[in-house]
C-alpha cells in the first residue's frame, strides 16, 4: 500500500474517532441536567398546588378513636367522701347533727375503653391513684326517747356542731354565703323556718341549716311531715326532691317480706336522712337497691355491703365493684352521687356548698337516669316498677 493511501485512512480513523468521542461528550452532558433537575432540593423549592380536599385532622382522630377496640385514658376526677353514722344516745330519736362536714378528695384514675362490635363504648377503671385525701363526713343519730318531744324555739340558744358551718343570706343552699363558723359558736335564734334556722352572732344575722347546729336542752328536731307533703309517684316525677314521707313512714314501707335478710328494715331510716340532706327522693333509691340487689340477697350486696354494685364493671362486677363498712356508707354515697353527676345540670347548687357536676345529666326522672346510668335500657321501668310497689304501702 501507498504511504499516501495510508495516510488518508489514518486521518478517516482519527475524524471517526472525534466524532465518536463528540457524540459521548454530547450524552454525558445531556445526562447530568436530567439528573440535576431530579434532584430532592430543587424540587421541594417549587411551589405546588394540590388538589386534595381540606382535612378536619380533629375529626380524623375522633374517627380512629372510635374505631379502635381499645383505649387507655387518664383523668383527674373528684374522690367521693364516705359518710359515717354514729348513734348519739344525748340527742332525740329521729334527729340528725353534722358533727363534721365531709370533703371532696381529687383521684387520678386510668380507664380501659372498649367498642363492642356495635361501637358502644364500655368502660373499666384499671388504676387509681389518690392525689388529694377525702375528709369523711361524720353524722349523729339521736336515739333518746325522752327528748324527743324538745324543739329549738325563737330566742334559743344553740351551738354549731360541724367543724365548719356557712351561714347564709338566706333560708336556702343556692343563697350566697354571709360568713363560716367554726364548731360549739354559740347564736342566737331570732327565727324558724321549716329545716333553716336565721340566727344571730357577732354582729350578724343569717340562715343555717338546723343539722349543723344543737342547744344545750333542749335539742332540735326534724318536723314530722303529713301525707299532704307526700310527692306523688309518677313515672315522670321529679327525683331531686325528697318523697315527703317520715322517717316511721319509711320504716313502714321498706319493712317487707321480700327483705329476706332483714337490710333494708334496719336500714330505712338513711334513706329518710339523705333526703334531709341532699335533696332526693329516697323512696328512689331504695327502689335502685332492691332492683339491684334483689332485696339484698346478691353476692356483692352480702359481702360487700354494696346495694348498688357501685363501681362494678361489666366484665369484672364483683372484683370492680366498692365494699363499705356499714350499708350506711353505701346509701348516703349513691345519693350524693345521683345528686351531683345524674339529676342536676352542671352549675347547680347542691348540698354543703357544693356545685353539680352534671356530667351524666339528662333529665331528673328515672328514664332520664337511666340513659347514663344503666345499659339495661329497661333499667327505668323495673326501678320505677319497685317505686309504686313501695309508695303503695304508705
Amino acid at each position: 500500500m501507498k504511504s499516501k493511501e495510508k495516510g488518508k485512512i489514518i486521518v478517516a480513523i482519527i475524524i471517526i474517532l472525534i466524532l465518536l468521542v463528540i457524540y459521548v461528550a454530547y450524552n454525558i452532558y445531556a445526562n447530568q441536567i436530567v439528573s440535576y433537575a431530579s434532584n430532592d432540593k430543587v424540587i421541594s423549592d417549587i411551589p405546588r398546588i394540590s388538589k386534595a380536599k381540606k382535612v378536619n385532622v380533629e375529626n380524623i382522630i375522633l374517627e380512629n378513636q372510635e374505631n379502635n377496640e381499645e383505649q387507655i385514658i387518664t383523668e383527674e376526677i373528684d374522690l367521693e367522701y364516705i359518710t359515717e353514722y354514729k348513734n348519739n344516745k344525748d340527742l332525740p330519736k329521729g334527729t340528725m347533727q353534722v358533727v363534721q362536714e365531709g370533703r371532696t378528695g381529687k383521684q387520678q384514675i386510668t380507664i380501659k375503653r372498649t367498642y363492642d362490635e356495635n361501637q358502644e363504648m364500655h368502660e373499666e377503671q384499671i388504676n387509681s391513684i389518690i392525689t388529694k385525701a377525702a375528709v369523711n363526713k361524720i353524722v349523729e343519730i339521736g336515739t333518746s326517747n325522752s327528748k324527743y318531744t324538745y324543739k329549738v324555739t325563737k330566742g334559743s340558744n344553740v351551738y354549731v356542731t360541724s367543724d365548719r358551718a356557712n351561714i347564709m343570706k338566706e333560708n336556702t343552699e343556692q343563697s350566697d354565703k354571709v360568713t363560716t363558723i367554726s364548731k360549739n359558736t354559740e347564736m342566737k335564734v331570732i327565727e324558724i323556718n321549716g329545716n333553716w334556722y336565721k340566727i344571730s352572732v357577732n354582729g350578724q344575722t343569717g340562715w343555717i341549716k338546723s343539722e349543723n347546729v344543737t342547744s344545750i336542752n333542749p335539742n332540735p328536731v326534724y318536723e314530722q311531715n303529713n301525707n299532704n307533703s307526700i310527692t306523688k309517684c309518677d313515672f315522670n316525677m321529679a327525683l331531686n326532691k325528697p318523697s315527703g314521707l317520715t322517717l316511721e313512714q319509711f320504716k313502714k314501707v321498706l319493712n317487707d317480706a321480700k327483705d329476706v335478710n332483714n337490710i333494708f328494715s334496719d336500714n330505712a331510716e338513711y334513706f329518710y336522712y339523705i333526703e334531709q340532706q341532699y335533696n332526693i327522693n329516697g323512696i328512689f333509691v331504695a327502689a335502685i337497691g332492691i332492683h339491684e340487689s334483689a332485696w339484698g340477697t346478691s353476692k356483692i350486696s352480702r359481702d360487700k355491703k354494696n346495694l348498688f354494685g357501685y363501681g362494678a364493671y361489666d366484665s369484672s362486677p364483683y372484683s370492680s365493684s366498692y365494699s363499705f363498712s356499714t350499708y350506711a356508707e353505701g346509701i348516703d354515697l349513691i345519693a350524693r352521687v345521683l345528686v351531683k353527676y345524674y339529676l342536676n345540670p352542671n352549675g347547680t347548687p347542691i348540698y354543703g356548698g357544693e356545685i353539680a357536676n352534671g356530667k351524666y345529666y339528662n333529665g331528673n326522672t328515672v328514664s332520664a337516669v337511666n340513659k347514663k346510668y344503666a345499659t339495661d335500657k329497661n333499667w327505668a321501668n323495673k326501678v320505677y316498677n319497685y317505686m309504686e310497689y313501695l309508695y303503695k304501702k304508705i
